[in-house]
């Protein structure tokens, strides 16, 4: 099976060649790997010109292809016509040695499987669960493992706004459980929905089904938005012995205030996506955890030391949830 990866870069040069130097330390080592670079300098060009890797390309964008979906629509169209698989990662990702190798494995059990997912290990502490013991209010146990909800999770579970689907399986009211709510058992589980930046597609399901161009710049949920129209033609897969970590670079992220209106209107894209006419309780339900996450986030200006992004973010979200009454964002697939 012939496996293309993609990543698409902007402004982290250094984080790239953390996971390239992982990519080399793999079992199985991808056919090809096309670097997509959407940054406003030469610095990734130069330190990849440093560092030689086998089999990779490198792809430097203009102004106009520049944002995460629009770079991996152009890396598609760089991959070889004899590829089966193509994998994107960020470029903060470390790989484990067995990922690619672990990753490749599902379509072989699955030939129906039209995306696989990896897994993320340093998101969530997870322990087993011992016999007959008792689970708390504030925890979540699936298959034998058991998590701390979080306290704004604790908080939805009061006020019945917890998903009432498994993990990566939308709810009708959206704001499901992600990959990170799956355990680190080494199993595989069935998905509509999975982290982007840990991702793999069979080549035919991303030649008919492009990244939407509705996502600009750093394209908060594109992947989710993603996930869910392939999941519509597709099975997708998670499969939790993938696994690698993820390190979050803050280097070319948006501003708070941004990413706020972001998490909103992007969030009221993706659950249009799949739920276009959600009921009043479903619609009841969108709002009153969008309005319910606002305040949390700013009473974190009293709880956390980043006063000002706690402030800037929840105006943001704020000012993304009265926008939907005037401007609700508009389809580009």
């Amino acid at each position: 099976m012939k496996f293309s990866l993609i990543i698409c870069t902007y402004m982290r040069p250094k984080a790239i060649i953390e996971l390239l130097n992982s990519v080399q330390k793999q079992l199985l080592y991808p056919n090809e790997i096309i670097v997509v670079d959407g940054s406003t300098n030469n610095k990734t060009n130069t330190i990849l010109k440093e560092n030689t890797f086998k089999n990779l390309q490198y792809f430097k964008v203009k102004d106009s292809e520049r944002g995460l979906t629009k770079q991996r629509n152009y890396g598609i169209a760089k991959v070889s016509k004899d590829i089966n698989v193509v994998c994107f990662l960020d470029d903060d990702i470390v790989l484990t040695p067995s990922y690619f190798h672990n990753l490749l494995k599902t379509y072989q059990k699955y030939p129906n499987a039209g995306g696989v997912g990896g897994y993320i290990l340093n998101e969530i502490n997870w322990r087993k669960q011992q016999p007959n013991e008792i689970i708390k209010y504030t925890e979540y146990v699936i298959d034998g493992y058991i998590r701390n909800l979080g306290s704004r999770n604790v908080l939805r579970k009061k006020l019945g706004l917890l998903p009432n689907t498994p993990p990566c399986i939308m709810p009708d009211f959206s704001n499901g459980f992600s990959v990170a709510s799956l355990p680190p058992n080494n199993s595989i589980y069935k998905a509509e929905y999975f982290m982007g930046g840990v991702s793999s597609f069979k080549k035919d399901v991303v030649d008919t089904i492009k990244f939407s161009t509705y996502f600009v710049g750093y394209g908060l949920y594109e992947d989710l938005e993603y996930c869910l129209r392939v999941s519509k033609k597709h099975q997708l897969y998670v499969n939790t012995g993938a696994t690698l970590y993820h390190y979050h670079e803050a280097d070319g992220r948006p501003n708070k205030y941004t990413y706020g209106k972001m998490v909103v209107r992007n969030g009221w894209y993706v659950w249009r996506t799949k739920y276009p006419n959600p009921s009043l309780k479903a619609r009841f339900k969108w709002n009153m955890t969008t309005i319910l996450l606002t305040k949390l986030r700013f009473l974190n200006i009293f709880t956390t030391n980043k006063r000002k992004e706690a402030f800037t973010e929840s105006i943001g979200r704020l000012v993304g949830w009265f926008s939907l009454f005037l401007n609700k964002p508009k389809s580009k697939t």
